[in-house]
C-alpha cells in the first residue's frame, strides 16, 4: 500500500459498507429464524404424499439451509471487513502521528509513485547537508512509516484473499464456512500454505518433527473449509497421493517416522480424509480442477515410470472418514469401476492388482485390512453420502449386449442360460471375487464386503450408515426403493449370499426395519382399502411376498439382524396403532361399518402382520439354534442386550411421513421425538423386565419356537395398551382380541417359511408347532 493512498483514504464508502454487511446480518438473522421455525418446522410436520414427499419438503429443507448459510456467510464477512476497516483507520492514524512527529523535528514525508522518500525541511541547496546531519531520524522515520505501510498491506491483503476465499467455496449458493474475524480465516489459509509446503517435501526427508506438525494442524483444522480447499489445492491432487503413499511405504518415506510415530499413522489418515472430504466441497476453480484431476490419475502408478500402487489405491483409503462431495464420489466410482471390468475382464477373473503382495505398502491405517483393494474405502466413503451411494449401486456394470460380458443367468426358468446386464449392486453382492487378507490372528478379514453392507443401508436408507433418520432425511426415492427390492430379491434367490457373510446382517436388519411399511404392505394381501392402514410416503417399495419372507427369514438366522428386525417391527406397530387410535378416520371412516368395528379389522390386521414377520425371523431364529445349539442362542440374548446400552435407536421406526406431526420420512419417525409407548416397548424388550406367560423374559428363550410366539402376542397385546394410552383413547375389545390375531399370524408364518423355502433350512421346531 502506497503512502498518499493510506494517508489519503476516505472511509465513508467502507463505513457504510460495514453499516449495510450489519444491517443485512441482522435481516438475514431474522429470515433464517422464520425460515427455520416457520418454514423448515412446518415441512416437517406437514402431511406430504407421492413426489412431494421426497422432492418439495427436501426442497424446502435445502431452502431454509440457504438461509442459514446466506446469515453465516453474511456474518463472516461483516467480521472481516469490520475489522479491516477498524485496523486501516488505526494505521493511517499511526502513519498521520509519525509524519507529525517528523515535521516537528523538521522532516518531510513526500509520497511518490511506488513509495516515499523522507528528507529535511530545508531548501534543496542545503537538503543534502542537512540531510547527513539528521541521518539517523530520517532513518528511523523511514522505518517507522515503512512498518506502517507494510502492516496496512497485510491488512488489506488478507482481507482480499479471505473474502475471495470464502466467495470461491460456493459457485451456487452460500457458503456455511464461519468466521469470528478476519484473522482467524487469515491464520487458517497461511497453516495450510505452511503445512501444504511440508507435505510437498520428498517421504525421504520428511523428519519426525514434520509429521507431527502436520498431525497436529490437520486435526486442528480439517473442519475448517477455507483450510481444507487451501491445502488440498496447494499440495495437489498428485502430490496427495505421494505424500500418504509415501508416509505408509517404509522403502520410500523416512525410516524413523515407522520407529517412531507408527502408532499415530491412523490419526493421520483420518485427519488428512477428513480435511479433503471438506475440501471436495468446495465450489473453486481450483478444487474442481482438483477433482477433475484425481479421478484422471486414479488408474495410473502413483509415481509414474517407477510403478507403486494406483492412484485409486491410495485415495480411496483416504475416503474411509469425512463426508466426499456427491459429484465428485459418484464420478470416481464411475473411473474406479471402469478399472474393475479392466483388471478383471469385465469381472471374469480375480483381479490380482487389488491383492496384497510382499512388496505393496500398507495404505490403510484405520482398522487391519492393507486397503489394497480400493473397493473397501470407497464403499466406506459412501456409507457417509447416501444420495451417491443410491446412484452408484444402481449404475450399470455391464451390459449383455457387452460382447466380452462372461455373465450367463437362467432369467426365466427354461434351463437355458443367456447373457444378462449386472448393475454395479448385483456386480458386488454376487458376483464379486473379493481379495482376501487375514488379521493378526490368522482370521479372515472382510472389511470390502462390511463396507458394502454399511453403504447399500445408506443407499437405500437416505442418511448415512450407522445413524438413524431425522425430519430432514427425504421419504424414499424411487431409487432407493428400487435398490432395496434388489436386495431382498437377491437374499431370497440365493441366501447362502447373506448367511456367508453374517457381517452384513445388522446393516440388512436395518434396511428391513426403515422399510417396515412397505413390507407390512406386501405382506397383507388385501384391497387397496385395507392397505390404508400402513400408510407411506415418497415411493414405495414392492418385493414380492415370497421375497420377503425368505429375506427376512434369512436375515432373523444372525442376531444383529434379527435384533433391527425385531425392535424395528414392534417399534412400527405400537406407533401405526397409535396413530390409528388418535386418527380413527384415517382408515375406519366407512359408512357400511361402524367406526369401531372398521377400526377393530384394521388394528387386527396390523396384529396379524406383526407376528407373520415375528414369525418368520422367529423361525430364523430358532433354526440357527437348532444348528448351533445354545451358544448361538446366547448370542442372540446378547445382541437384544446390546440394544439397551444403545439406547434402542431403532425406536425411530415409526408409522410412514404424512400420518403425523411427529412421523419421519420413509415410514421412519425421527428417534428425539418418537412416542413414549414405543420406548416403553422398546424398552421392556432391551431391559428384560417383560417376561412370557411361562415366565420367560421376552425373546430371551427364542430358539423354543413356541416361546418365541407366545413373547409375540405377550407383546403386541402390550402395545396395543400402550399406544391407547398413549393416544388418550382406550379400545378394551380391540386390546382384548390383538394377542390372538398376532399368535394367528405368527402360525400362519409356518406355512409361508415352509412353502417358500421348499424345506431349505427349516427349523424342526416348525414341524411340531400347532396351528
Amino acid at each position: 500500500m502506497e503512502l498518499d493512498t493510506l494517508r489519503d483514504a476516505d472511509f465513508s464508502l467502507l463505513d457504510e459498507a460495514v453499516t449495510d454487511w450489519s444491517t443485512l446480518v441482522k435481516s438475514l438473522e431474522e429470515l433464517k429464524k422464520d425460515a427455520e421455525d416457520n418454514l423448515h418446522k412446518g415441512a416437517n410436520k406437514a402431511d406430504w404424499a407421492g413426489v412431494n414427499a421426497k422432492v418439495s419438503k427436501e426442497f424446502i429443507g435445502k431452502t431454509a439451509g440457504e438461509f442459514a448459510d446466506a446469515h453465516t456467510q453474511a456474518k463472516s464477512i461483516y467480521q472481516i471487513l469490520s475489522d479491516t476497516v477498524g485496523e486501516l483507520k488505526r494505521y493511517r492514524r499511526q502513519l498521520v502521528d509519525a509524519i507529525e512527529v517528523g515535521r516537528k523535528k523538521n522532516l518531510t514525508v513526500i509520497g511518490h509513485e511506488g513509495g516515499f522518500t523522507v528528507t529535511t525541511n530545508a531548501p534543496p541547496e542545503a537538503r543534502g547537508a542537512m540531510d547527513q546531519d539528521n541521518e539517523g531520524d530520517i532513518t528511523a522515520l523511514r522505518d517507522e512509516i515503512q512498518g506502517i505501510l507494510d502492516k496496512a498491506t497485510e491488512s488489506d491483503n488478507s482481507a482480499r484473499t479471505v473474502l475471495q476465499a470464502l466467495a470461491d467455496q460456493s459457485e451456487l449458493g452460500f457458503s456455511d464456512a464461519s468466521y469470528a474475524d478476519r484473522d482467524s480465516a487469515a491464520e487458517a489459509l497461511k497453516q495450510a500454505d505452511q503445512l501444504a509446503a511440508l507435505a510437498k517435501k520428498d517421504p525421504d526427508d520428511l523428519t519426525v518433527k514434520d509429521f507431527d506438525r502436520i498431525n497436529a494442524g490437520l486435526k486442528k483444522y480439517a473442519g475448517d473449509e477455507l483450510f481444507a480447499e487451501r491445502f488440498a489445492t496447494t499440495l495437489g491432487p498428485k502430490k496427495t497421493l505421494e505424500f500418504w503413499a509415501g508416509i505408509s511405504d517404509p522403502n520410500r518415506g523416512n525410516w524413523e517416522l515407522g520407529r517412531d510415530r507408527l502408532d499415530q499413522f491412523d490419526d493421520l489418515q483420518r485427519s488428512l480424509g477428513l480435511t479433503l472430504a471438506n475440501a471436495t466441497q468446495s465450489d473453486s476453480a481450483a478444487m474442481t480442477d482438483w477433482k477433475r484431476t484425481m479421478i484422471d490419475i486414479g488408474d495410473k502408478p502413483v509415481y509414474g515410470n517407477q510403478g507403486g500402487p494406483m492412484g485409486f489405491q491410495v485415495m480411496s483409503n483416504l475416503m474411509r472418514t469425512g463426508d466426499y462431495d456427491d459429484r465428485f464420489l459418484k464420478d470416481y466410482g464411475t473411473k474406479l469401476m471402469a478399472t474393475e471390468r479392466k483388471l478383471t475382464g469385465n469381472g471374469e477373473h480375480p483381479n490380482f492388482a487389488w491383492r496384497q503382495g510382499p512388496a505393496t505398502p500398507w495404505l490403510n491405517r484405520i482398522g487391519e485390512d492393507s486397503g489394497t483393494d480400493p473397493l473397501t474405502g470407497y464403499l466406506k466413503g459412501l456409507s457417509n453420502s447416501p444420495d451417491a451411494a443410491t446412484d452408484f449401486f444402481n449404475q450399470r456394470f455391464i451390459s449383455k449386449d457387452d460382447p466380452d460380458n462372461p455373465f450367463e443367468r437362467d432369467t426365466d426358468g427354461n434351463g437355458r442360460k443367456g447373457k444378462v446386464s449386472l448393475s454395479n449392486f448385483q456386480y458386488l453382492f454376487e458376483e464379486r471375487d473379493w481379495p482376501q487378507e487375514s488379521d493378526s490372528k490368522g482370521e479372515d478379514l472382510h472389511t470390502g464386503q462390511n463396507n458394502l453392507a454399511l453403504a447399500l443401508e445408506a443407499a437405500t436408507t437416505g442418511h448415512p450408515a450407522g445413524e438413524m433418520p431425522t425430519d430432514d432425511t427425504p421419504a424414499h426415492s424411487a431409487e432407493q426403493a428400487k435398490l432395496m427390492e434388489s436386495i431382498v430379491h437377491s437374499v431370497s434367490e440365493k441366501p447362502s449370499r447373506l448367511t456367508d457373510n453374517g457381517y452384513m446382517s445388522d446393516s440388512m436388519g436395518q434396511i428391513a426395519a426403515e422399510y417396515m411399511p412397505d413390507i407390512n404392505r406386501q405382506l397383507l394381501a388385501g384391497t387397496a382399502s385395507e392397505r390404508e392402514l400402513f400408510p407411506i410416503a415418497g415411493s414405495a417399495a414392492n418385493p414380492s411376498e415370497q421375497d420377503l419372507t425368505r429375506f427376512l427369514y434369512t436375515v432373523g438366522r444372525n442376531p444383529e439382524g434379527y435384533t433391527a428386525v425385531n425392535l424395528g417391527q414392534h417399534s412400527y406397530t405400537t406407533h401405526l396403532m397409535e396413530h390409528h387410535f388418535q386418527n380413527p378416520d384415517s382408515y375406519a371412516k366407512d359408512d357400511n361399518f361402524p367406526q369401531n368395528e372398521r377400526l377393530k379389522q384394521g388394528i387386527d390386521q396390523i396384529a396379524r402382520n406383526a407376528g407373520q414377520i415375528e414369525g418368520i425371523i422367529g423361525a430364523g431364529r430358532a433354526y440357527e439354534g437348532e444348528v448351533e445349539g445354545g451358544a448361538k442362542d446366547a448370542e442372540y440374548n446378547a445382541a437384544l442386550e446390546k440394544a439397551s446400552a444403545w439406547g434402542g435407536t431403532v425406536i425411530g421406526i415409526g408409522v410412514g411421513l404424512g400420518t403425523a406431526s411427529t412421523t419421519g420420512p420413509g415410514g421412519v419417525i425421527a428417534g428425539e421425538v418418537a412416542g413414549t409407548a414405543a420406548e416403553e416397548i422398546i424398552g421392556a424388550i432391551t431391559s428384560g423386565s417383560m417376561k412370557d406367560s411361562s415366565d420367560e423374559v421376552i425373546y430371551r428363550n427364542g430358539s423354543e419356537f413356541q416361546a418365541t410366539r407366545d413373547s409375540t402376542y405377550k407383546m403386541v397385546e402390550e402395545a396395543a395398551r400402550k399406544a391407547g394410552g398413549s393416544s388418550g383413547q382406550r379400545y378394551p375389545l380391540i386390546e382384548a382380541s390383538v394377542g390372538a390375531s398376532a399368535e394367528n399370524g405368527f402360525n400362519s408364518a409356518r406355512t409361508k417359511v415352509h412353502d417358500y423355502l421348499e424345506g431349505e433350512g427349516v427349523p424342526r421346531a416348525l414341524e411340531n408347532t400347532e396351528g
